[in-house]
């Protein structure tokens, strides 16, 4: 057989793992404070017992764009926007630690603040916890200030902060969920420079423009690539009918 055909077909899957990370992006377009993967294509020769004779083509994920997200104003008490460098903490279901910039938050029936997906904030000593309260404000440091309840209105009182971390961004990875954890494995400590802005959100980073144009272009590639193996497949069987005729 023909071994254009085996060139053709990897670059083939290797284009379909392309458009996997791209529309992956472009599906989070409207995904707060979510960081698009970058995709990159190089040749990789094959390499054997002597010289390699083929080369194909190998598409991978060399990393994530940290470029910050539009602001959104929200009004929400609750919603925080990192400023700068810098991520928010949160706990995993796994009991431990990873970092987010989406800070959409909610308090549940038993006074723990989550975020978005419903994972627990970190604070100062573990996860957030507060005691019932009438009203709540989140300080630029990640300071929480809550109103008791039944106190009177202008009294207010510290009863945690947010955990605002800004590890090298180099030490980071991107879990399956969509989380930011460090390659050693180990929790990164506070950071006091980090700040943040109550009643704001950011937005993803994805430029939906370019996500689509590439997608595009790479179901061009994807098309090609299918006729090339088409056409491998009807030199195979010319041959095969010249070799019966002889």
């Amino acid at each position: 057989m023909d071994k254009s055909l085996y060139i053709a077909m990897t670059g083939a899957v290797q284009n379909a793992r392309g458009t996997a990370i791209h529309a992956n992006n472009l599906a989070n377009v409207n995904t707060m404070g979510f960081r698009s993967d970058y995709a990159q294509a190089r040749a990789m020769p094959v390499y054997g017992e002597t010289y390699a004779s083929r080369v194909y083509a190998m598409e991978e994920n060399p990393g994530t764009n940290f470029a910050y997200g539009t602001l959104v104003e929200t009004g929400n008490e609750l919603d925080v926007a990192v400023n700068g460098e810098g991520w928010i903490a949160v706990q995993t279901p796994d009991g431990g630690e990873a970092y987010t910039r989406a800070g959409e938050m909610k308090v549940d029936s038993l006074g723990v603040l989550r975020n978005g997906n419903g994972l627990p904030v970190m604070g100062q000593g573990g996860p957030i916890a507060l005691p019932p309260f009438e009203r709540i404000t989140i300080g630029q440091d990640g300071t929480i200030s809550i109103q008791g309840a039944g106190a009177n209105p202008g009294s207010l009182s510290q009863v945690d902060r947010i955990k605002l971390v800004n590890p090298d961004a180099s030490q980071l990875y991107k879990g399956n969920d969509g989380l930011m954890r460090q390659r050693d494995g180990l929790a990164a400590p506070a950071d006091a420079a980090v700040g943040v802005s109550a009643g704001f959100l950011e937005g993803s980073n994805v430029n939906s423009v370019e996500a689509l144009t590439e997608l595009i272009s790479l179901s061009r590639q994807f098309e090609l690539h299918v006729k090339m193996m088409k056409t491998a497949e009807e030199n195979s069987e010319a041959s095969a009918r010249l070799l019966q005729m002889s």
